[in-house]
C-alpha cells in the first residue's frame, strides 16, 4: 500500500469491515438495506460485501432497531462478532433496552462468564438541514454506562484503526461516524492498523493551552492550531477517540504542562462530555492551572431543521478560537 495512498471515512470504514470479515468468520454484519441486492447500505459502507462473503454474513434486516440489536447480543452469546448497523443515532433509543440493560451488562451479570463483543455502528451530525430527529450527537447517554466503550474517530486512517479495535473487543462498543465529513479524505492507514481503545491521541504538540476534543471539531482545530502558530500562541490538541473509557492519564499530561485548557464537542453543552473532562482537570490540576479551564458546544436546544437556525445551534469555531484566546488573556482576579 502506497503512503500516498488518500480514503474517505466512508471507504475507511467499508475497509475495515471487509478486512475484518475476512479475517475472522464469526465477523457478521446486521443493518437495514446493508447487503447489494439492497444497495450495498443507505451510506454505501457495506457495498461489495454480501457478494464477497455471502448474505449469511452480510444480512439485511427489518426496519427494527430492537430486533438488530437483540439478535446481535444472541449471535454474540453464540461465538459471533456482529457488527450492527444503526442507520443514525437519534433511532438508537429505540433500542436502548437491549444496548443498556443487556449488552453492557450482561458481563457483569454473569460474573465474568459471559462477554458480549458487539460493534454498534451508526452516523449523526448536525449541519444538514435534517432535523432534530436525525442529527442528535448522544455519545454523553452511553459514556453514563458501565460496559459499553464509546468511540469516534476524527480521520480516516483513525476510523480504520478504531472501528477493526472495537469489532474485536470483546466487550460492546457503540461507533459513531460523522454524517458532513464522510467524504471526507486522508492518509491510508497500513494493513492490519488497529488503535488502543481508551488512548488518547496527542495530534500537535504546544505549550501555550491544550484543546481537547473529538471527532469533527478536530476536524477544525487542526487548521486553526496552525494558523494560531504564525501568531506565536502554541496550541496542543488532545484527540480523545474513545470517549468512554477517558483517557485522563493523557489529558492530565498535556493540561499540567500547557496550564490552560479548551474542551469542545459537538453535542449541546449541559451535562456533555466537555462537562466530565473539565471536572476531572479541576479535580488534579486546580492548583496548577493559570486560567479557568472553557468550553465550547451547541446550544441546548432540539437541532433546528432551518439551515439558518441550525448553525446557529451548532458550536462555532470561531467559539473555539475566541476561548483559546481568553484562556491566554485571563488574568487573576485582585
Amino acid at each position: 500500500m502506497s503512503d500516498e495512498e488518500k480514503i474517505s471515512f466512508t471507504q475507511a470504514y467499508g475497509r475495515a469491515l471487509h478486512d475484518a470479515m475476512a479475517a475472522d468468520p464469526s465477523v457478521i454484519l446486521l443493518g437495514e438495506d446493508i447487503a447489494d441486492e439492497e444497495g450495498g447500505g443507505v451510506f454505501k459502507v457495506t457495498g461489495g460485501l454480501s457478494t464477497k462473503f455471502g448474505r449469511d454474513r452480510v444480512r439485511t434486516t427489518p426496519i427494527s432497531e430492537q430486533a438488530i440489536v437483540g439478535a446481535a447480543i444472541g449471535a454474540s452469546l453464540a461465538g459471533m462478532r456482529p457488527v450492527a448497523e444503526i442507520m443514525l443515532m437519534n433511532f438508537i433509543t429505540v433500542a436502548m433496552d437491549q444496548i443498556v440493560n443487556h449488552a453492557a451488562k450482561l458481563r457483569f451479570m454473569s460474573g465474568g462468564q459471559t462477554s458480549v463483543p458487539i460493534t454498534i455502528r451508526t452516523r449523526t451530525g448536525a449541519g444538514m438541514g435534517a432535523g432534530g430527529q436525525h442529527s442528535d450527537m448522544l455519545e454523553a447517554w452511553f459514556a453514563h454506562v458501565a460496559g459499553i466503550k464509546v468511540v469516534v474517530p476524527s480521520s480516516p486512517a483513525d476510523a480504520v484503526g478504531l472501528l477493526t479495535s472495537c469489532i474485536f473487543d470483546d466487550d460492546p462498543c457503540l461507533f459513531i461516524e460523522d454524517a458532513l465529513t464522510r467524504a471526507v479524505t486522508g492518509p491510508a492507514p497500513p494493513p492490519g492498523h488497529r488503535i488502543p481503545l481508551g488512548k488518547a491521541n496527542v495530534l500537535r504538540t504546544g505549550s501555550d493551552v491544550s484543546v481537547i476534543s473529538y471527532g469533527r471539531p478536530i476536524q477544525d482545530v487542526v487548521p486553526m492550531a496552525e494558523r494560531l502558530a504564525q501568531e506565536g500562541i502554541s496550541v496542543e490538541i488532545v484527540d480523545l477517540r474513545t470517549v468512554s473509557p477517558l483517557d485522563t492519564e493523557t489529558v492530565l499530561q498535556s493540561v499540567a504542562k500547557t496550564g490552560r485548557a479548551v474542551v469542545a464537542h459537538e453535542a449541546p453543552r449541559s451535562f456533555g462530555v466537555g462537562a466530565e473532562v473539565v471536572a476531572r482537570i479541576q479535580e488534579h490540576l486546580l492548583g496548577d492551572l493559570k486560567s479557568p479551564v472553557l468550553r465550547v458546544a451547541s446550544r441546548d436546544v432540539a437541532v433546528p431543521f432551518s439551515r439558518l437556525l441550525e448553525q446557529e445551534f451548532l458550536y462555532q469555531p470561531s467559539a473555539i478560537e475566541s476561548a483559546i484566546r481568553q484562556t491566554l488573556e485571563w488574568r487573576k482576579p485582585r
